[in-house]
């Protein structure tokens, strides 16, 4: 096993498009990293970079101990699962497994065994002699990462493998394949644009905007510490609510001004950021998670200040949890970043984005207890928990907390 470091990679398209830009990522041995970002932000190009099937602009990129900018795909030591299976249909699973091993001359013997190993990882072993198309999407999957396994290769380069399956396998296949990497303990790097699948198995997960990395880092850390604005509207679902608001002057502390509603920011939070105060006055971008607030009827003792109130204008009940949607007089922010997040969402996302820019009414989202009487057309009081808060520099976009040193 080997781990994968890119150092200073770009690619740059014969008619000047940059694919990538200045990617540094170091990936250690038996590492599952997960490339994760917009369609068209780089994340494949950067996959096939490092399987040789594009070529290096400028920079390195190494396995192991080897630089392997003019070493052939077949001499990297690596293995690709892509999101079509490319299984041969007129062999069964077994040959379609053992396929690249007769190629390589392996022994006959250590064919058998590394198949039949693999077929028992992955529950194939009773399916071993039926063709393809005989086969579920899911257990076709396993066939094609069954073929990836029995090389035993220094690392697995995975490009949306999950993508054509429906929503209920991919659940499914994503822990599956998160289990097996984990037990083969095999370095990994899994391109993805669905950042709940990036979220729920990636060791850490590196999210791309435009060809250039944003943040690394673990799941937890880039929900609850995204660096800018794009992260933390790209990381979550639902996304977090990005609205215009002010720091305004209370006393020796700072309130936030939104919707017409004053929300104290804790004297915790302002001592652990105080670089939050140089914006008082100053209009800021203010990040709420929905998951971050709730009904207050369900609270006791939520003190008055942390509550604001809305009309529900739509309930989705979810068993879980219930969505609520909601408008609030702030403006919606609209960035650069969050441009772009919307057109990643599509065309209608973005016009309700200028829509709330432009008229000074945002629509919001909370996620809210089961338990929850909130009903379409009814009135909600909601408790905002101002100790998870999100701050952001609406002229760079940078996360003002986390910019702190």
């Amino acid at each position: 096993m080997a781990g994968i470091v890119l150092e200073d990679v770009w690619k740059v398209f014969p008619d000047g498009t940059e694919a990538v830009r200045a990617l540094d990522l170091d990936i250690a041995d038996k590492e599952f990293v997960v490339l994760v970002g917009p369609s068209g932000c780089g994340k494949t190009t950067a996959l096939r970079m490092v399987a040789g099937l594009e070529a290096i602009s400028k920079g390195s990129v190494r396995i192991g101990d080897r630089v392997v900018n003019d070493v052939p795909p077949k001499e990297r030591d690596i293995a690709m699962v892509f999101q079509n299976y490319a299984l041969y249909p007129h062999m069964s699973v077994y040959d379609n497994m053992a396929f690249g091993l007769k190629l390589q001359k392996v022994p006959k013997s250590e064919i058998d065994k590394r198949v039949r190993e693999a077929g028992q990882i992955l529950g194939l072993g009773d399916l071993l002699d039926r063709k393809p198309k005989a086969l579920s999407g899911g257990q076709r999957q396993r066939v094609a990462m069954g073929r990836a396994i029995v090389r035993h290769p220094q690392a697995f380069l995975m490009d949306e493998p999950l993508s054509n399956l429906d929503a209920k396998l991919r659940v499914q296949m994503r822990s599956e394949i998160a289990h097996i990497q984990h037990e083969l303990e095999v370095t990994t790097i899994y391109v993805t644009h669905d950042q709940v699948e990036a979220m729920t198995m990636g060791d850490r997960v590196a999210v791309i905007r435009k060809g250039e990395l944003q943040q690394v880092d673990t799941p937890q850390t880039l929900y609850e510490n995204p660096v800018n604005l794009f992260v933390a509207g790209f990381i979550g679902s639902p996304a977090m609510n990005l609205l215009e608001a002010t720091l305004a002057p209370a006393g020796d502390g700072l309130d936030v001004e939104v919707g017409g509603f004053r929300l104290p920011i804790p004297a915790e939070i302002l001592s652990q950021y105080p670089r939050l105060r140089e914006f008082e006055g100053r209009k800021i971008v203010l990040g709420i998670r929905p998951e971050d607030m709730e009904d207050a009827s369900l609270v006791s003792d939520a003190p008055a200040e942390r509550r604001i109130s809305s009309v529900v204008d739509l309930r989705e009940a979810l068993g879980s949890d219930v969505v609520i949607h909601f408008a609030m007089q702030a403006p919606h922010a609209i960035t650069e970043d969050v441009k772009e997040l919307a057109i990643d969402v599509g065309q209608e996302a973005l016009e309700k984005v200028k829509q709330g820019a432009e008229g000074g009414q945002s629509e919001v989202i909370a996620r809210l207890n089961p338990r929850t009487e909130a009903q379409k057309g009814g009135r909600i009081e909601l408790v905002v928990d101002t100790h998870r808060l999100h701050f952001f520099d609406p002229d760079d976009g940078s996360a003002i907390k986390t910019t702190d040193t």
